[in-house]
């Protein structure tokens, strides 16, 4: 089973990280409100970053050290799997 570690843009800005088994139930969870305490007051929030682990002990520990970067180096995170993303959607061949 492929574990995920995730942050969200919060409706206020900031970012949270968490880890999951099941990236798009925990959205829905967080927006439902029922997630961490942290983002029951800033919904909604939108997934911003995944990036998926082979177990959860590894999940947790690439958790703990995102959890640990400064915003800078999380934005720098996000912008380059967001640019990863989109390369690899115009490189696809369609014929």
């Amino acid at each position: 089973m492929m574990f995920y570690v995730y942050i969200l843009e919060c409706s206020d800005g900031t970012l949270y990280t968490g880890y999951t088994n099941d990236v798009h139930r925990r959205v829905e969870v967080h927006n439902a409100g029922r997630g961490a305490k942290y983002t029951r007051t800033r919904t909604p929030v939108h997934l911003v970053y995944q990036e998926a682990l082979p177990d959860k002990s590894a999940a947790l520990r690439r958790e703990w050290e995102i959890k640990h970067l400064r915003r800078k180096a999380k934005l720098a995170l996000i912008a380059q799997s967001q640019e990863s993303a989109s390369a690899v959607s115009t490189n696809r061949n369609f014929t």
